[in-house]
């Protein structure tokens, strides 16, 4: 029996892949190792979304070589030469060919290379797992998506949309509660088109985890905008229990239509805006993160003008902001490219003003008191999240999974202090 180390880089996907991929090694009678240098062999689950997460993953796995190695994850599945160029001893495991785990490793430690990264699992649902974080239960509803972005690899990697049984994550979640998670995360590629496939849909989906009788929460996970006008009403109506974070992660990616017709995105920027006063006129408080990308191929100043409009008039809490990239095999990477100092320009206003309305939306909270629910403690910091995934930390100890009642005392622009109440 082997001493196995295993990383992830990337999504909650991608660390749910780590965790059932390090669930399917302990059941297999090998063990895990403390790190890399214990280890008689290492997998590494990488991410390819972005340039500059793509060189962390070579760099990574270049210093991973000198053991037997295995490259799962989306890079060798939309980059298989990249790998094979920098590691071609290492063996492959696709994102959707996690059932293939253990033969993998077995081959790779008798010293012959295997490639298995043909989409072979139907389901990755009620696999056994080792969490990462023992009061987080994260469980993929879905693979792949219905979109086709021309600047994006992850299609590449997990294909068209392949959704989970209901039942079968309803179970799974039930599993995780009984198992001490106090906190559930649903993730996939893109949950908003969760169920299109099958019949059903995400708001049916969240509204029958919500009836699991048990204290616990929900984080609904990114979903692009383009399928939200199907789905608002009863989302919305989803969103009503007391067991959802009233938190959406909603990628808008520009503010121009034009960007956003030549990125193939399938939405407008009225969506977004119509999706974001929805949410924050149903509900008093309720935190709205995108994504933004600027230095798209196409982009002129005048798009990014109204990128920059469009955060002003939405106010979103988080942004998390992206200098485009060209992505190997994506058609954007073959447009003539923005010069790259107009793009660091670009990217440094669109920074500055981002980090100044997550301050002040931060310090509409000061003074707010109310429930915490304590989900990380990480360099002895000890880490919670309010109804609205505000992020929470405090002086204190507490117990990962425990729920406290805090007031909040500071802001800043990434989250917030508080101190405990009684």
């Amino acid at each position: 029996m082997a001493n196995i180390w295993v990383e992830a880089y990337g999504c909650s996907a991608s660390f749910a892949d780590s965790e059932m991929i390090s669930g399917l090694i302990v059941n297999g009678g090998h063990t895990l190792a403390e790190n890399e240098k214990k280890s008689d062999i290492s997998v590494i689950v990488t991410c390819s979304v972005k340039d500059v997460t793509a060189h962390k993953m070579v760099h990574r796995i270049k210093s991973l070589k000198s053991k037997p190695l295995v490259v799962a994850g989306c890079l060798p599945k939309a980059e298989q030469f990249t790998v094979e160029k920098f590691s071609p001893k290492a063996s492959l495991l696709g994102p959707n060919s996690l059932g293939k785990t253990l033969d993998v490793i077995d081959s790779t430690l008798k010293g012959t290379r295997r490639i298995e990264v043909a989409d072979t699992d139907v389901s990755k649902v009620g696999l056994p797992k080792v969490r990462l974080n023992p009061a987080v239960g994260i469980i993929e509803i879905a693979s792949g998506c219905m979109s086709e972005c021309t600047f994006c690899q992850t299609k590449l990697a997990k294909g068209y949309l392949q959704s989970y049984r209901l039942g079968d994550i309803v179970r799974q979640v039930r599993h995780e509660i009984e198992d001490g998670c106090t906190e559930v995360w649903l993730t996939s590629t893109d949950n908003g088109c969760y169920g299109f496939d099958i019949g059903t849909s995400l708001p049916e989906l969240v509204q029958k985890i919500s009836e699991i009788d048990y204290d616990f929460m929900v984080r609904v996970g990114m979903m692009n905008p383009m399928h939200l006008p199907r789905i608002k009403s009863k989302l919305l109506e989803s969103f009503a229990s007391d067991k959802v974070f009233k938190f959406l992660h909603m990628p808008v990616q520009s503010g121009s239509d034009k960007i956003l017709k030549d990125m193939k995105r399938l939405h407008t920027s009225q969506i977004f805006h119509d999706v974001d006063h929805a949410l924050r006129s149903r509900y008093d408080k309720f935190t709205i993160a995108t994504d933004i990308i600027v230095g798209f191929p196409t982009e002129t100043e005048e798009d990014f003008i109204k990128t920059v409009d469009l955060i002003n008039e939405t106010r979103p809490d988080i942004v998390n902001l992206s200098r485009y990239s060209a992505r190997s095999g994506t058609k954007a990477s073959q447009m003539k490219q923005v010069e790259v100092s107009e793009v660091k320009r670009r990217s440094k206003i669109v920074f500055d003003l981002a980090k100044k309305i997550s301050q002040e939306r931060n310090e509409e909270w000061i003074g707010w008191e109310g429930e915490v629910l304590f989900d990380e403690i990480s360099d002895g910091i000890t880490k919670g999240r309010n109804f609205a995934y505000k992020q929470v930390v405090i002086d204190n100890k507490v117990k990962l999974g425990q729920k406290k009642n805090v007031k909040i005392t500071r802001a800043m622009p990434n989250g917030l202090q508080g101190i405990l109440v009684s």
